[in-house]
């Protein structure tokens, strides 16, 4: 059975929330939105959408998704809202959809707090999301989720307004598993696209030219045609913060070490990404662990020169973060 309204609360309007809530208004929902900077909240009002000044005043919503940085963060916006739930118990069947990437087994224990400040009215669903900001725009993200059958059915139309490929992975703490395993796979797929861009301009190639004959191959895949351009020419500007996959990465190790599992991938991945925010690069785009990379090398990068020798270029450190919306 479907939720009864088409309304929701929606917690976080940064890079990937903003698009997500307008979505949904598109598709016709009636959204009400909280945000920690007023200018989001402007520019959704102008898009038709409602706001809030304190999470705690969606409490009567019958859906409220949360898209902020990670599950600290969520805790924190829920606490008030949690606290009028057991003053005041919810209406049965409320859904809390954490669409944020987090810890599988914290997700679980979240869910837990809000069925027992809930009076067991309200349940936690977790439904992370791939795509990246252009997905998040286009309503193309994939979204994993976690959630009982009947959870999942009744929240469909929800997620068909903002993805295309939308699955039921299992119960509470899926989701966010199954993101670990797409983080897994973008990260040091990225990770091996940067070490092979370097390796290659080093050495006198051409790095565009390299991707266009590795995309008509066996190493061809999306990670290469998206992140790929941004690799090549050394664009920075952030779509998604690097710092968040060493967060994700970290998740991998942590149900590894739960189910048994070997990640060698994933701990060589953690340790790049660590080496990444200690050269002050976390909140520049993903494509910059190439520049991390350049940094570890040392003594510069190389380039082709017009006669089809290398010269050696100065290797530059982008130090300036740019900054992102803390709501993302």
């Amino acid at each position: 059975m479907e939720i009864d309204r088409r309304e929701a609360g929606f917690v976080g309007l940064g890079l990937m929330g903003a698009p997500m809530a307008a979505n949904l208004l598109a598709a016709g929902w009636t959204v009400t939105a909280w945000n920690r900077s007023p200018a989001a909240l402007d520019a959704f009002e102008a898009l038709g959408g409602s706001r809030v000044d304190r999470v705690e005043a969606l409490r009567d919503q019958p859906v409220i998704v949360f898209m902020l940085p990670d599950l600290s963060d969520i805790e924190d916006a829920s606490a008030a809202l949690l606290t009028g739930w057991a003053a005041s118990p919810p209406a049965p069947g409320t859904a809390v959809v954490v669409m944020s990437s987090v810890s599988p087994s914290g997700v679980r224990d979240f869910g837990a707090r809000v069925a027992e400040a809930s009076g067991g009215n309200a349940v936690v669903v977790d439904a992370p999301v791939s795509g990246g900001t252009q997905g998040a725009a286009d309503g193309t993200l994939a979204i994993m989720a976690g959630a009982s059958d009947s959870d999942f059915r009744r929240l469909l139309p929800l997620f068909g307004a903002m993805g295309s490929t939308v699955r039921r992975l299992g119960p509470l703490g899926s989701g966010s598993l199954a993101k670990a395993c797409n983080q897994l796979i973008v990260g040091t797929t990225t990770a091996a696209l940067a070490e092979a861009a370097e390796l290659a301009e080093r050495s006198g190639m051409e790095v565009p030219a390299l991707y266009e004959v590795l995309a008509g191959g066996l190493a061809g895949s999306r990670v290469l045609d998206i992140v790929g351009p941004r690799l090549a020419a050394r664009d920075y500007e952030p779509t998604g913060p690097a710092k968040f996959m060493h967060k994700d990465l970290s998740f991998v190790l942590e149900s590894a070490a739960a189910a048994g599992a070997a990640v060698p991938m994933a701990a060589a991945g953690v340790e790049l990404y660590a080496a990444l925010l200690r050269q002050g690069l976390g909140d520049r785009d993903l494509a910059v662990v190439r520049q991390a990379i350049a940094n570890l090398s040392g003594s510069g990068t190389r380039s082709a020169s017009a006669g089809g020798t290398a010269k050696i270029t100065a290797s530059t450190t982008a130090n300036t973060a740019a900054k992102t919306n803390e709501d993302q």
